[in-house]
C-alpha cells in the first residue's frame, strides 16, 4: 500500500508541527499537506485510552474527510514516580499554559532529588490511516529524567523540563537538530519513513 501513497495530510492545524514532520519525513517520498491549510479543518475529542487510539481517532476523522491517506500523532511524558502519569493527558494534565503543566509536575515531584527518582520517558505514536478505513502505526520513546527547573526556549510542552538520557541539557535547550535525531517523535517517524520508502 506504500507505494501508492504520493501525498499524506498532517492531520493537524498546528503549523510547528507541520514544520517539525517535514524535517523528519523529509527523506519519504511524499508531499505532506499541511491539515490547516485545508478550508473546514477538523477538530476531534480525543477519547481513547492509548495514544494510538487518540491519533487513529484523528487521522481517520481526517482521511475520511479529504479523502486521502492522513497522519497523526499522540504523544505525552511518562513519570516513573507518578505511576506513569501524566501520559495521554499531558496536554491537559492542568489548566492554563505549557508553563502551568511544567509547574504542576515539578510540584508534583517534590523533595524527589535524585535522577533515578526522576526518571521519565517521551512517548509518541503515529498513525496513518486511509480513506477505506486502514490503518498502521509506530512508537517511539525517548527515556530521561525531569530536571528540578526549566532550562531552554526551545521546544514546546514540557520540554524544558525532560532530559533525555546520555545528556545534561533539557530538550529546551537542545538544538532542532539534536532533538530531530533522539526523540520520541524522531524514532516513531523513522519507522513511517520506511515504510513509506518500501523498506
Amino acid at each position: 500500500m506504500a507505494d501508492t501513497v504520493s501525498q499524506i495530510v498532517l492531520a493537524s492545524g498546528n503549523r510547528h508541527k507541520y514544520q517539525e514532520f517535514c524535517r523528519l519525513l523529509a527523506n519519504a517520498r511524499i508531499e505532506l499537506l499541511f491539515g490547516g491549510d485545508f478550508k473546514h479543518p477538523i477538530e476531534v475529542d480525543e477519547t481513547g485510552s492509548t495514544y494510538e487510539e487518540n491519533a487513529l481517532l484523528k487521522a481517520a476523522a481526517w482521511a475520511q474527510a479529504t479523502n486521502r491517506c492522513a497522519l497523526s500523532d499522540d504523544s505525552g511524558v511518562e513519570v516513573e514516580a507518578l505511576g506513569w502519569a501524566p501520559g495521554i493527558h499531558s496536554a491537559r494534565a492542568a489548566p492554563g499554559s505549557d508553563e502551568d503543566r511544567v509547574r504542576w509536575l515539578l510540584d508534583r515531584l517534590g523533595g524527589r532529588k535524585a535522577p533515578s527518582e526522576r526518571a521519565a520517558r517521551y512517548v509518541a505514536c503515529l498513525v496513518l490511516a486511509w480513506p477505506d478505513g486502514t490503518h498502521r502505526s509506530w512508537e517511539g520513546v525517548c527515556d530521561g529524567h525531569i530536571a528540578h527547573a526549566p532550562s531552554g526556549a526551545n521546544g514546546f510542552g514540557y520540554d524544558p523540563i525532560f532530559v533525555p538520557q546520555g545528556y545534561s541539557m533539557t530538550f529546551g535547550e537542545l538544538s532542532q537538530e539534536e532533538k530531530d535525531r533522539i526523540s520520541h517523535r524522531a524514532v516513531a517517524s523513522r519507522g513511517v519513513v520506511d515504510f513509506l520508502n518500501g523498506r
